[in-house]
């Protein structure tokens, strides 16, 4: 059966991927993006979209939505530890202003994209959602006060949540509408900032801290297929229950470390990488490995995209494409401006 669903932050990475999927699969899809990290054009074909912030949802929310997927979030770890009031304006207080406009129209379904910072240094690898939540930055410290928020709203006025606390996410997706991927402005996630390496678009890769107690010394992180995720958040609105929140981990199970990822780069695009150790950052954990057996027993879900490799050589396509894009562009611009010049003969 076809849904109404709003997805918030829907013009972003992650959120536009799962639009395509709500829309592949048959359902009626509204977009709602500020389009401060997001892009127009990352819309999928076919959804409808409102330009517009999650703080004035109610402007827009009406009892025609049978659930709202929310992704709307500012989600830098080292912006948020020398920015913090941004996260708690933003990520707080916009899902504050989300639920009360979700109450008043009387949409009683959310699914909500959650983080593994809120799990902060783990005690023991991999990281079930029952340990113990010690967030290490404001990043993962507003989303751990969101799903607080969303489990009140739950208890109190019969919510029916899922939230998806997400490892490390990769890769692109082609689609029915085209090929969505990684591009965030300015970009800090390991994958595409390697990928910029191999393309020339930058000089070297910054590995933050070769220090930590992991096996080469480098962060050890949990990466998760696009693609996989999106289809945890469509069974997530099916295993949705009323008045229970639900949190369940998104990620392989496997960890891979910086230099892991930086090898497999070079080995997938063929280009030399250069490093370059840099300080720690401040609020990174030493591991963060997903046990993801709630989500497999809760909402029968099975990642099938788990190679390192497949997830670089989507992404590395993707990043190819864009370059391509962008350069293609540029000689269009440049061939107008000298058209231009030569017809007022300058």
């Amino acid at each position: 059966m076809s849904g109404t669903y709003l997805v918030t932050g829907g013009a972003g990475y992650v959120g536009s991927v799962v639009a395509a999927h709500l829309l592949e699969a048959g359902h009626r899809v509204t977009v709602l993006d500020d389009l401060s990290t997001g892009f127009r054009e990352g819309v999928p074909e076919g959804a409808e979209f409102i330009e517009g912030r999650i703080q004035d949802a109610a402007r827009w929310l009406d009892g025609s939505y049978d659930a709202v997927l929310h992704f709307a979030a500012s989600s830098q770890v080292g912006e948020s530890v020398v920015n913090p009031g941004k996260y708690w304006r933003n990520n707080v207080g916009g899902t504050m202003a989300l639920l009360d406009a979700m109450r008043g129209a009387g949409v009683r379904t959310l699914v909500f994209s959650s983080t593994a910072a809120t799990y902060g240094e783990p005690e023991s690898i991999p990281i079930p959602e029952d340990a113990p939540t010690a967030p290490t930055s404001p990043y993962g410290a507003s989303k751990l006060a969101v799903d607080h928020m969303i489990a009140g709203e739950c208890t109190a006025h019969g919510l029916a949540a899922v939230s998806l606390r997400y490892f490390n996410v990769a890769g692109a997706y082609r689609g029915r509408t085209g090929v969505l991927g990684e591009r965030h402005q300015p970009e800090s996630h390991l994958i595409p900032l390697v990928l910029q390496v191999a393309l020339g678009q930058r000089e070297a890769i910054s590995v933050y801290g070769d220090d930590y107690p992991t096996p080469d010394g480098t962060c050890v992180r949990d990466y998760i297929h696009v693609a996989d995720l999106a289809e945890a958040h469509l069974l997530a609105l099916e295993a949705a229950r009323p008045g229970e929140h639900l949190v369940c981990n998104l990620g392989n199970g496997n960890g891979f470390s910086v230099r892991e990822v930086v090898r497999t780069v070079r080995e997938v695009t063929g280009h030399p990488v250069p490093e370059v150790v840099a300080p720690r950052r401040g609020g990174d954990p030493a591991f963060l490995v997903a046990s993801a057996d709630r989500a497999r027993e809760r909402l029968g879900w099975r990642p099938s995209r788990t190679d390192l490799r497949d997830i670089v050589a989507d992404a590395w396509a993707f990043a190819r494409g864009k370059a391509l894009e962008n350069t293609q562009g540029s000689v269009r611009e440049n061939a107008r401006e000298n058209e231009a010049k030569a017809g007022s003969g300058g």
